[in-house]
């Protein structure tokens, strides 16, 4: 791994996991997503990573919405711009590349393999759905997994790798880092890596920690020092996946895309309060909290000039 001197803390504000019936607090309309993204930027965030949603809550995939939120996010800050192209499993490759096929964003996010990716546990949980589509919505992952095929990446990789666009590559198991190593060594995938390590979903690698210090052996053994690392864990985990990152030398991810909480049963009420706490913990470590512009240099981003905002 390439230790950073300096930590990036990295905001998914809203996701499409989380439905709107778990928390009041999840930011759905372009305005909330846009506000969200804001204040997660002036707690410290120097990267937001981008869903977005329609008023109901529902995720969408449509360059229209997110054309009310990557815009003014960019007039009001200068955050690394990361448009996911997971989007949900319930949409289509064509959908779910989209929205970075209509931004040429900085950076995107690319999940590195096909799984179960399963939260239909959200169901159990939930008595009172505010939507009709909600709780059937959830029930899906379970019979529905959720497809990264050689091919859908290697496409992913040309179409906005073409553009300048670089990836966060999200590795939900060890398996992934083999495939990234097989797509580096095809010189599909120029260094340095930003690895995003994904830990406690169901079907995916466990939230325990001997996991995340694995996951960083394996990927110092196929990439050396041509990579950064990031850490989260979804749920309850969170804030310690993120301290066990930074204090490998490596980043941090948080937002109610994650994790709804900021302690035990409280739940976070805006993405900017775990974003602070995160940023606290940091600093407590003896590491200082980097900029946009110093993220963009660790990833050898492009810079945001060339974002078709």
């Amino acid at each position: 791994m390439r230790r950073a001197d300096k930590v990036i803390i990295s905001t998914a504000v809203t996701g499409s996991v989380n439905v709107p019936s778990q928390s009041p607090y999840l930011p759905v309309t372009p305005a909330e997503v846009v506000q969200a993204a804001i204040e997660a930027v002036e707690a410290g965030s120097a990267i937001v990573h981008l869903h977005a949603r329609h008023p109901d809550g529902r995720p969408a995939f449509e360059p229209e919405v997110f054309e009310q939120i990557v815009p003014p996010i960019m007039e009001r800050t200068d955050a690394v711009i990361n448009i996911t192209t997971g989007g949900s499993s319930a949409m289509t490759m064509d959908e779910r590349l989209a929205a970075a096929i209509r931004f040429e964003p900085e950076i995107a996010s690319l999940n590195m393999g096909s799984m179960n990716f399963v939260y239909s546990g959200i169901a159990d949980k939930v008595t009172d759905w505010k939507h009709d589509w909600e709780k059937q919505y959830v029930l899906n992952t379970y019979s529905h997994p959720f497809i990264n095929s050689f091919d859908r990446i290697e496409h992913t990789l040309k179409t906005l790798g073409s553009k300048g666009t670089r990836f966060e590559f999200e590795c939900y198991d060890i398996g992934h880092l083999y495939s990234l190593a097989y797509f580096v060594d095809r010189g599909l995938v120029p260094t340095p890596l930003l690895i995003q390590g994904v830990f406690g979903i169901l079907g995916g690698i466990g939230a325990d920690h001997e996991n995340l210090a694995h996951m960083v052996r394996i990927a110092d053994k196929l990439f050396g020092d041509d990579y950064q690392f990031s850490a989260f864990a979804a749920g309850r985990d969170q804030m310690q996946f993120g301290t066990h990152s930074a204090w490998l030398g490596g980043h941090v991810r948080v937002g109610l895309e994650d994790s709804l909480w900021i302690g035990k049963g409280r739940l976070a009420k805006s993405n900017a309060e775990q974003v602070l706490k995160i940023r606290d913990i940091v600093e407590d470590l003896g590491k200082q909290i980097a900029t946009p512009d110093e993220a963009r240099a660790m990833l050898a981003l492009r810079g945001r000039e060339r974002t078709n905002a």
